[in-house]
């Protein structure tokens, strides 16, 4: 029976010849991931279930992120709950304030991560590692209870979309708009449960950071999970972070699709998500005139370190416009260095930007750059839905980094052509 690259990696982790779409399994995991609000829940539900040892702790990995450093006495109270727990059972990967990273950044990043793995995350964005040719999806903390004990997890095997990708992006276009483009075009439930499985010479095009860009996003189309074909730029990127063996998978040539999917990338725009949906998408030249108060540079999906070189390309010996908050968070330590060694913080601040250690923070409205009644803001994250940064009247606009850092410049929607 021929099968997708998402079918492969499901029946090796279920020890299984073959399965099909539809088909329940359990299969063995690589990793079980958790932050700072879902492990929480995942660690009451472990000790409700009488669990008192994990099943490898080498293989869980828990990240202080979301509301980290602490926004509150409830998000002291949540890590201190997953520091005591880490401590308990000797957790390998736990990471806190001072080396912790936005967790869909720093796993990659880490090599905890890898091309064949099967991993879970109490995280809907956990779908990001598929970049690297993994299975990886996101899952209740319940199911990240049971993982962190037993190593296992259940699926309904999924059908899957082929998204054939072809020639070169154009300047200013990145994976944000590959991936808005693809939602926009199939809608926020488009690829409900399915597999997105991205392939075509036009990989040769994408960097790493664009892969992991568009599979993080993958979720905003409803998909189950998003995954890459494995070529040199992915092997290249592992080379000197993943110090295990891992396994390549590829598709049948005659595996089975529901639908495919051809995507042009040379005749791509720089793509705007209006309120409230990601799936409300405007080409840059479509936008119209839209004021803003607010700009957010970073995200597991665009925190990334050609994301910050995207950013500073633009600001650079300008000035964020009055009456307009421009917060650029990179998403890890690493990264937050690299930008330091390479003078983009000095950009930064020099355009009047505030720059943060890394965190989730404004994405999900927790803190770090909240939206009041009637603003607006230009974010490079992945959800726009009502009250996602702030009050419920308050409106977000998906763009990538080079629109955002453009429009923060301008106080209104811009085309990065516009001001370089």
């Amino acid at each position: 029976m021929s099968m997708t690259m998402t079918q492969k990696i499901l029946a090796d982790h279920a020890g299984l010849p073959e399965v099909k779409a539809g088909q329940l399994i359990e299969a063995r995991l690589d990793m079980v991931l958790g932050n700072d609000i879902t492990s929480p829940v995942a660690i009451n539900e472990f000790e409700k279930a009488g669990f008192d040892s994990v099943f490898d702790k080498s293989k869980i990995s828990l990240v202080m992120d979301h509301f980290v450093p602490n926004k509150d006495i409830k998000a002291a109270q949540q890590c201190r709950q997953a520091r005591t727990f880490a401590r308990k059972f000797d957790i390998d990967n736990f990471y806190d304030v001072g080396d912790m990273g936005v967790e869909h950044a720093l796993l990659p990043e880490k090599g905890l991560v890898a091309a064949g793995e099967c991993i879970i995350g109490a995280d809907s964005h956990t779908c990001t590692y598929g970049a690297l040719g993994a299975f990886s999806t996101g899952v209740g903390s319940t199911d990240m209870a049971a993982g962190m004990a037993t190593g296992k997890a259940w699926f309904k095997v999924p059908a899957a979309i082929k998204v054939v990708l072809t020639g070169k992006p154009q300047k200013y276009v990145s994976g944000k708009d590959v991936i808005l483009h693809l939602i926009g075009e199939i809608g926020v439930d488009g690829a409900l449960y399915k597999s997105l499985e991205f392939m075509g010479d036009g990989l040769a095009n994408l960097s790493m950071d664009d892969r992991l860009c568009i599979s993080n996003m993958a979720i905003e189309a409803g998909a189950k999970n998003g995954i890459f074909m494995v070529d040199d730029i992915t092997k290249e990127y592992m080379k000197d972070r993943v110090s295990r063996p891992y396994k390549v998978f590829e598709p049948d040539p005659d595996a089975e699709y529901d639908r495919t999917i051809t995507i042009d990338l040379s005749q791509l725009k720089p793509t705007v998500a209006f309120p409230h949906l990601p799936e409300n998408t405007r080409t840059i030249d479509q936008v119209g005139d839209v004021k803003i108060d607010q700009v957010v540079i970073g995200s597991c999906t665009n925190g990334r370190l050609e994301d910050m070189a995207a950013a500073a390309e633009i600001l650079k010996g300008r000035k964020v416009a009055k009456d307009v908050r421009c917060i650029v968070i990179p998403a890890t330590q690493t990264i937050y260095k690299e930008c330091i060694a390479r003078g983009y913080m000095d950009i930064f601040i020099d355009a009047g930007c505030a720059v943060s250690t890394p965190t989730c923070g404004p994405c999900l409205g927790g803190y770090m750059g909240i939206l009041a009644e009637h603003e607006r803001c230009v974010a490079t994250t992945n959800r726009n839905f009502i009250g996602r940064m702030g009050h419920n009247l308050s409106e977000v606009y998906l763009a990538n980094p080079a629109v955002a850092a453009a429009s923060a410049i301008t106080g209104r929607i811009t085309d990065p052509k516009e001001v370089m």
